[in-house]
Protein backbone atom coordinates (compact mmCIF):
# COMPACT_ATOMS: atom_id res chain seq x y z
CA UNK A 1 0.00 0.00 0.00
CA UNK A 2 2.80 2.38 0.89
CA UNK A 3 4.57 1.63 -2.38
CA UNK A 4 1.39 2.39 -4.36
CA UNK A 5 1.04 5.73 -2.59
CA UNK A 6 4.62 6.71 -3.39
CA UNK A 7 4.16 5.81 -7.05
CA UNK A 8 0.91 7.79 -7.24
CA UNK A 9 2.55 10.83 -5.71
CA UNK A 10 5.52 10.48 -8.06
CA UNK A 11 3.22 10.39 -11.08
CA UNK A 12 1.38 13.41 -9.72
CA UNK A 13 4.68 15.29 -9.41
CA UNK A 14 5.61 14.25 -12.94
CA UNK A 15 2.29 15.54 -14.28
CA UNK A 16 2.71 18.81 -12.41
CA UNK A 17 6.18 19.23 -13.83
CA UNK A 18 5.02 18.48 -17.36
CA UNK A 19 2.05 20.87 -17.30
CA UNK A 20 4.10 24.07 -17.78
CA UNK A 21 6.12 22.34 -20.50
CA UNK A 22 2.94 21.34 -22.34
CA UNK A 23 1.62 24.88 -22.09
CA UNK A 24 4.88 26.25 -23.47
CA UNK A 25 4.72 23.77 -26.34
CA UNK A 26 1.15 24.86 -27.14
CA UNK A 27 2.14 28.52 -27.00
CA UNK A 28 5.10 27.87 -29.31
CA UNK A 29 2.72 26.30 -31.81
CA UNK A 30 0.47 29.37 -31.90
CA UNK A 31 0.74 31.79 -34.86
CA UNK A 32 1.09 34.84 -32.57
CA UNK A 33 0.80 38.22 -34.20
CA UNK A 34 -0.70 36.68 -37.33
CA UNK A 35 -3.94 37.09 -39.26
CA UNK A 36 -5.14 33.65 -40.37
CA UNK A 37 -6.67 34.06 -43.81
CA UNK A 38 -9.92 32.35 -44.71
CA UNK A 39 -12.94 30.96 -42.91
CA UNK A 40 -12.70 31.53 -39.16
CA UNK A 41 -14.00 28.07 -38.26
CA UNK A 42 -11.33 26.34 -40.34
CA UNK A 43 -8.67 28.69 -38.97
CA UNK A 44 -9.68 28.01 -35.38
CA UNK A 45 -9.53 24.27 -36.04
CA UNK A 46 -5.82 24.65 -36.73
CA UNK A 47 -5.14 25.91 -33.18
CA UNK A 48 -4.23 23.63 -30.23
CA UNK A 49 -6.74 22.72 -27.53
CA UNK A 50 -6.81 24.94 -24.42
CA UNK A 51 -4.26 27.43 -25.76
CA UNK A 52 -6.09 30.78 -25.76
CA UNK A 53 -6.61 33.06 -22.75
CA UNK A 54 -9.43 35.20 -24.10
CA UNK A 55 -11.59 35.42 -27.22
CA UNK A 56 -13.24 38.62 -28.33
CA UNK A 57 -15.81 37.92 -31.02
CA UNK A 58 -17.65 40.48 -33.12
CA UNK A 59 -19.56 38.08 -35.39
CA UNK A 60 -21.88 38.99 -38.25
CA UNK A 61 -25.05 40.51 -36.82
CA UNK A 62 -27.34 38.98 -39.47
CA UNK A 63 -29.09 42.32 -39.84
CA UNK A 64 -31.38 41.12 -42.64
CA UNK A 65 -31.45 44.60 -44.11
CA UNK A 66 -33.49 45.21 -47.22
CA UNK A 67 -33.18 48.20 -49.54
CA UNK A 68 -31.14 51.35 -49.14
CA UNK A 69 -31.22 53.63 -46.12
CA UNK A 70 -31.13 57.38 -46.70
CA UNK A 71 -30.94 60.42 -44.46
CA UNK A 72 -33.69 63.08 -44.59
CA UNK A 73 -31.47 65.13 -46.93
CA UNK A 74 -31.36 62.20 -49.35
CA UNK A 75 -27.74 61.20 -48.68
CA UNK A 76 -26.98 57.50 -48.43
CA UNK A 77 -26.23 55.85 -45.08
CA UNK A 78 -23.29 53.42 -45.00
CA UNK A 79 -24.95 50.37 -43.48
CA UNK A 80 -23.95 46.72 -43.19
CA UNK A 81 -24.80 45.44 -46.67
CA UNK A 82 -21.74 43.23 -47.17
CA UNK A 83 -22.08 39.63 -48.26
CA UNK A 84 -20.45 38.36 -45.05
CA UNK A 85 -23.52 39.50 -43.09
CA UNK A 86 -26.02 37.66 -45.29
CA UNK A 87 -27.49 34.33 -44.19
CA UNK A 88 -30.31 32.48 -45.91
CA UNK A 89 -32.23 31.84 -42.70
CA UNK A 90 -32.03 31.95 -38.94
CA UNK A 91 -31.28 28.23 -39.04
CA UNK A 92 -28.24 28.89 -41.26
CA UNK A 93 -27.03 31.62 -38.90
CA UNK A 94 -27.50 29.32 -35.91
CA UNK A 95 -25.47 26.54 -37.56
CA UNK A 96 -22.66 28.98 -38.26
CA UNK A 97 -22.78 30.32 -34.68
CA UNK A 98 -22.76 26.86 -33.14
CA UNK A 99 -19.72 25.84 -35.19
CA UNK A 100 -17.53 28.78 -34.28
CA UNK A 101 -18.61 28.63 -30.63
CA UNK A 102 -17.67 24.92 -30.55
CA UNK A 103 -14.16 25.77 -31.71
CA UNK A 104 -13.96 28.68 -29.29
CA UNK A 105 -14.76 26.36 -26.40
CA UNK A 106 -12.15 23.85 -27.53
CA UNK A 107 -9.27 26.32 -27.83
CA UNK A 108 -10.00 28.37 -24.70
CA UNK A 109 -8.03 27.50 -21.57
CA UNK A 110 -10.06 26.24 -18.57
CA UNK A 111 -9.59 29.65 -16.94
CA UNK A 112 -10.13 31.57 -20.18
CA UNK A 113 -13.10 33.74 -21.05
CA UNK A 114 -15.22 34.66 -24.05
CA UNK A 115 -16.60 38.05 -25.06
CA UNK A 116 -19.24 38.34 -27.77
CA UNK A 117 -20.66 41.65 -28.97
CA UNK A 118 -23.87 42.00 -30.93
CA UNK A 119 -27.13 43.82 -31.48
CA UNK A 120 -30.73 42.82 -30.84
CA UNK A 121 -30.64 40.99 -34.19
CA UNK A 122 -28.32 38.25 -32.96
CA UNK A 123 -27.08 38.58 -29.37
CA UNK A 124 -29.98 36.69 -27.76
CA UNK A 125 -29.57 33.74 -30.12
CA UNK A 126 -25.83 33.67 -29.47
CA UNK A 127 -26.28 33.97 -25.70
CA UNK A 128 -28.74 31.06 -25.55
CA UNK A 129 -26.32 28.85 -27.50
CA UNK A 130 -23.46 29.82 -25.21
CA UNK A 131 -25.46 28.72 -22.18
CA UNK A 132 -26.52 25.47 -23.89
CA UNK A 133 -22.83 24.70 -24.58
CA UNK A 134 -21.74 25.17 -20.96
CA UNK A 135 -20.43 28.72 -20.95
CA UNK A 136 -21.31 30.63 -17.77
CA UNK A 137 -22.43 34.22 -18.33
CA UNK A 138 -20.64 36.56 -15.93
CA UNK A 139 -22.03 39.88 -17.18
CA UNK A 140 -23.91 41.40 -20.04
CA UNK A 141 -22.32 44.75 -20.72
CA UNK A 142 -24.35 47.47 -22.39
CA UNK A 143 -22.20 49.66 -24.61
CA UNK A 144 -24.24 52.86 -24.72
CA UNK A 145 -23.15 54.96 -27.66
CA UNK A 146 -22.81 58.61 -26.77
CA UNK A 147 -23.25 59.57 -30.44
CA UNK A 148 -25.53 56.96 -32.06
CA UNK A 149 -26.86 57.22 -35.59
CA UNK A 150 -30.47 58.53 -35.51
CA UNK A 151 -33.43 56.49 -36.70
CA UNK A 152 -33.99 58.42 -39.92
CA UNK A 153 -37.30 56.77 -40.78
CA UNK A 154 -38.80 57.65 -37.39
CA UNK A 155 -40.45 54.25 -37.13
CA UNK A 156 -38.97 53.13 -33.80
CA UNK A 157 -36.51 54.08 -31.05
CA UNK A 158 -32.98 55.02 -32.01
CA UNK A 159 -30.64 52.05 -31.59
CA UNK A 160 -28.23 53.60 -29.13
CA UNK A 161 -26.50 50.55 -27.65
CA UNK A 162 -24.96 47.18 -28.33
CA UNK A 163 -24.67 44.28 -25.90
CA UNK A 164 -21.54 42.36 -24.93
CA UNK A 165 -21.72 38.99 -23.19
CA UNK A 166 -18.76 38.06 -21.00
CA UNK A 167 -18.61 34.40 -20.06
CA UNK A 168 -16.32 31.91 -18.35
CA UNK A 169 -15.91 28.25 -19.30
CA UNK A 170 -18.34 27.08 -16.62
CA UNK A 171 -20.11 27.92 -13.38
CA UNK A 172 -17.13 26.88 -11.23
CA UNK A 173 -14.41 27.92 -13.67
CA UNK A 174 -11.74 30.41 -12.67
CA UNK A 175 -11.28 33.51 -14.83
CA UNK A 176 -9.32 36.74 -14.89
CA UNK A 177 -10.94 39.92 -13.63
CA UNK A 178 -8.73 42.87 -12.78
CA UNK A 179 -11.22 44.50 -10.43
CA UNK A 180 -8.76 46.98 -8.98
CA UNK A 181 -7.64 48.18 -12.40
CA UNK A 182 -11.26 48.79 -13.39
CA UNK A 183 -11.94 50.70 -10.19
CA UNK A 184 -8.85 52.84 -10.73
CA UNK A 185 -9.88 53.48 -14.33
CA UNK A 186 -13.28 54.65 -13.06
CA UNK A 187 -12.03 57.24 -10.51
CA UNK A 188 -12.13 54.76 -7.60
CA UNK A 189 -15.75 53.77 -8.21
CA UNK A 190 -16.80 50.24 -9.07
CA UNK A 191 -17.03 49.84 -12.84
CA UNK A 192 -20.65 49.37 -13.85
CA UNK A 193 -22.07 47.18 -16.59
CA UNK A 194 -23.20 50.15 -18.70
CA UNK A 195 -20.31 51.72 -20.57
CA UNK A 196 -20.81 55.09 -22.24
CA UNK A 197 -18.35 55.35 -25.11
CA UNK A 198 -18.59 57.09 -28.50
CA UNK A 199 -18.82 55.13 -31.71
CA UNK A 200 -15.74 55.00 -33.88
CA UNK A 201 -15.46 58.32 -35.73
CA UNK A 202 -13.02 61.09 -36.65
CA UNK A 203 -9.37 60.14 -37.17
CA UNK A 204 -9.90 56.70 -35.62
CA UNK A 205 -12.45 55.74 -38.29
CA UNK A 206 -10.43 54.13 -41.08
CA UNK A 207 -11.46 55.12 -44.58
CA UNK A 208 -10.32 54.12 -48.02
CA UNK A 209 -11.06 56.51 -50.88
CA UNK A 210 -13.42 58.44 -48.62
CA UNK A 211 -15.47 55.33 -47.74
CA UNK A 212 -15.51 53.48 -44.42
CA UNK A 213 -13.06 50.60 -44.58
CA UNK A 214 -15.39 48.55 -42.36
CA UNK A 215 -19.05 49.30 -41.55
CA UNK A 216 -18.89 48.12 -37.92
CA UNK A 217 -15.38 49.17 -36.81
CA UNK A 218 -15.30 49.15 -33.00
CA UNK A 219 -13.67 51.98 -31.02
CA UNK A 220 -10.31 51.15 -29.48
CA UNK A 221 -11.55 52.42 -26.09
CA UNK A 222 -14.02 49.53 -25.97
CA UNK A 223 -11.38 46.86 -26.57
CA UNK A 224 -8.97 48.64 -24.22
CA UNK A 225 -11.42 48.27 -21.35
CA UNK A 226 -12.27 44.66 -22.19
CA UNK A 227 -8.61 43.62 -22.34
CA UNK A 228 -7.50 45.60 -19.31
CA UNK A 229 -10.33 44.05 -17.29
CA UNK A 230 -10.03 40.39 -18.26
CA UNK A 231 -6.49 39.67 -19.46
CA UNK A 232 -2.96 40.07 -18.17
CA UNK A 233 0.25 41.09 -19.87
CA UNK A 234 1.44 38.35 -22.22
CA UNK A 235 -1.98 36.65 -22.46
CA UNK A 236 -3.08 35.42 -25.88
CA UNK A 237 -6.21 37.07 -27.31
CA UNK A 238 -7.99 35.63 -30.33
CA UNK A 239 -10.42 37.56 -32.53
CA UNK A 240 -12.20 35.22 -34.96
CA UNK A 241 -13.79 38.14 -36.84
CA UNK A 242 -10.76 40.39 -37.02
CA UNK A 243 -11.99 42.98 -39.50
CA UNK A 244 -9.69 46.00 -39.61
CA UNK A 245 -7.70 44.87 -36.58
CA UNK A 246 -8.96 46.85 -33.59
CA UNK A 247 -8.26 43.88 -31.32
CA UNK A 248 -4.71 43.48 -32.62
CA UNK A 249 -3.89 47.18 -32.33
CA UNK A 250 -5.12 47.38 -28.72
CA UNK A 251 -3.42 44.10 -27.79
CA UNK A 252 -0.13 45.48 -29.08
CA UNK A 253 -0.56 48.64 -27.02
CA UNK A 254 -1.31 46.66 -23.86
CA UNK A 255 1.41 44.05 -24.20
CA UNK A 256 -0.94 41.17 -25.03
CA UNK A 257 -0.37 38.62 -27.78
CA UNK A 258 -2.98 38.39 -30.52
CA UNK A 259 -4.22 36.13 -33.30
CA UNK A 260 -6.82 37.16 -35.86
CA UNK A 261 -9.03 35.29 -38.31
CA UNK A 262 -10.27 37.14 -41.39
CA UNK A 263 -11.37 36.13 -44.88
CA UNK A 264 -11.74 39.55 -46.54
CA UNK A 265 -8.45 40.59 -48.14
CA UNK A 266 -9.29 44.29 -48.03
CA UNK A 267 -9.74 44.13 -44.26
CA UNK A 268 -6.53 42.15 -43.83
CA UNK A 269 -4.56 44.81 -45.71
CA UNK A 270 -6.00 47.59 -43.53
CA UNK A 271 -5.45 45.62 -40.31
CA UNK A 272 -1.80 44.84 -41.04
CA UNK A 273 -1.07 48.47 -41.81
CA UNK A 274 -2.92 49.64 -38.71
CA UNK A 275 -1.22 47.23 -36.30
CA UNK A 276 2.18 47.97 -37.75
CA UNK A 277 1.76 51.64 -36.82
CA UNK A 278 0.33 50.99 -33.31
CA UNK A 279 2.73 51.98 -30.56
CA UNK A 280 2.94 49.76 -27.44
CA UNK A 281 2.72 51.43 -24.04
CA UNK A 282 5.96 51.55 -22.05
CA UNK A 283 6.51 49.13 -19.21
CA UNK A 284 5.57 51.46 -16.37
CA UNK A 285 2.32 52.47 -18.04
CA UNK A 286 1.34 48.83 -18.43
CA UNK A 287 1.49 48.17 -14.69
CA UNK A 288 -2.07 48.37 -13.41
CA UNK A 289 -3.48 48.41 -9.93
CA UNK A 290 -3.81 44.87 -8.63
CA UNK A 291 -6.58 43.44 -6.51
CA UNK A 292 -5.69 43.12 -2.81
CA UNK A 293 -5.85 39.33 -3.21
CA UNK A 294 -3.14 39.22 -5.90
CA UNK A 295 -1.01 42.21 -4.94
CA UNK A 296 2.34 41.38 -3.32
CA UNK A 297 2.36 42.10 0.40
CA UNK A 298 4.55 45.08 1.26
CA UNK A 299 5.33 46.06 4.84
CA UNK A 300 5.73 49.74 5.62
CA UNK A 301 9.15 48.91 7.04
CA UNK A 302 10.30 47.79 3.58
CA UNK A 303 9.74 51.31 2.29
CA UNK A 304 11.76 52.66 5.21
CA UNK A 305 14.56 50.20 4.43
CA UNK A 306 14.48 51.10 0.76
CA UNK A 307 14.79 54.80 1.54
CA UNK A 308 11.48 55.72 -0.09
CA UNK A 309 10.23 56.98 3.29
CA UNK A 310 13.37 57.39 5.39
CA UNK A 311 13.41 57.58 9.20
CA UNK A 312 12.56 61.07 10.42
CA UNK A 313 9.99 61.72 7.68
CA UNK A 314 6.97 63.63 8.91
CA UNK A 315 3.62 62.15 7.93
CA UNK A 316 0.18 63.58 8.61
CA UNK A 317 -3.49 62.94 7.97
CA UNK A 318 -5.17 64.75 5.10
CA UNK A 319 -6.68 67.43 7.36
CA UNK A 320 -3.36 67.80 9.24
CA UNK A 321 -4.94 67.12 12.63
CA UNK A 322 -2.08 64.82 13.61
CA UNK A 323 1.57 64.65 12.61
CA UNK A 324 3.79 61.65 13.25
CA UNK A 325 7.46 60.85 12.76
CA UNK A 326 8.64 57.75 10.94
CA UNK A 327 11.03 55.69 13.08
CA UNK A 328 13.79 53.38 11.92
CA UNK A 329 11.77 50.23 12.61
CA UNK A 330 8.82 51.38 10.52
CA UNK A 331 6.69 52.50 13.43
CA UNK A 332 5.23 56.00 13.81
CA UNK A 333 5.51 58.28 16.84
CA UNK A 334 3.04 61.02 17.72
CA UNK A 335 3.99 62.75 20.98
CA UNK A 336 4.00 59.81 23.47
CA UNK A 337 2.00 57.44 21.28
CA UNK A 338 3.78 54.90 19.12
CA UNK A 339 2.30 52.34 16.74
CA UNK A 340 2.13 50.99 13.23
CA UNK A 341 0.74 53.08 10.40
CA UNK A 342 -2.59 51.35 10.91
CA UNK A 343 -2.57 51.07 14.69
CA UNK A 344 -1.58 54.67 15.42
CA UNK A 345 -4.10 55.98 12.90
CA UNK A 346 -6.82 53.92 14.54
CA UNK A 347 -5.92 55.06 18.07
CA UNK A 348 -5.71 58.74 17.18
CA UNK A 349 -9.14 58.68 15.56
CA UNK A 350 -10.70 56.44 18.21
CA UNK A 351 -11.85 54.28 15.31
CA UNK A 352 -12.26 50.48 15.17
CA UNK A 353 -9.78 50.27 12.28
CA UNK A 354 -7.68 52.40 9.95
CA UNK A 355 -6.04 51.91 6.56
CA UNK A 356 -2.76 53.64 7.25
CA UNK A 357 -1.72 53.58 3.59
CA UNK A 358 -4.44 56.05 2.66
CA UNK A 359 -4.78 57.82 6.05
CA UNK A 360 -1.19 59.05 6.31
CA UNK A 361 0.20 61.55 3.80
CA UNK A 362 3.60 63.10 3.19
CA UNK A 363 4.99 66.02 1.24
CA UNK A 364 7.53 65.49 -1.50
CA UNK A 365 8.84 68.33 -3.67
CA UNK A 366 5.83 70.46 -2.79
CA UNK A 367 3.30 67.73 -3.62
CA UNK A 368 1.18 66.00 -0.97
CA UNK A 369 0.41 62.33 -1.55
CA UNK A 370 -0.75 59.37 0.56
CA UNK A 371 2.08 57.09 1.60
CA UNK A 372 0.49 54.42 -0.59
CA UNK A 373 2.04 56.25 -3.55
CA UNK A 374 5.46 55.23 -2.24
CA UNK A 375 4.25 51.64 -1.97
CA UNK A 376 3.19 51.67 -5.64
CA UNK A 377 6.61 53.02 -6.62
CA UNK A 378 8.23 50.24 -4.62
CA UNK A 379 6.10 47.62 -6.39
CA UNK A 380 7.05 49.03 -9.78
CA UNK A 381 10.74 49.03 -8.88
CA UNK A 382 10.73 45.46 -7.57
CA UNK A 383 8.46 43.88 -10.18
CA UNK A 384 9.96 40.91 -12.00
Amino acid sequence: MAVTTVKTRTRARDRAGQAPARQEAKRAALPLGTILRGDCIESMRSLPDASIDMIFADPPYNLQLGGDLNRPDGSHVDAVTDQWDHFDSFAAYDRFTREWLTEARRILKPDGSLWVIGSYHNIFRVGAMMQDMGFWILNDIVWRKSNPMPNFRGTRFTNAHETMIWASMGEKARYTFNYRAMKTLNDELQMRSDWVLPICSGPERIRRNGVKAHPTQKPEALLYRVMLATTNKGDVVLDPFFGTGTTGAVAKRLGREWIGCEREEDYISVANERIESALPLDESALTTMQSPRSAPKVAFGQLVEAGLIPPGTKVFDKKRRWTATVRADGSLAHEKQVGSIHGLGKDLQGAPSCNGWTFWHMENEGEIKPIDAARQLYLLATED
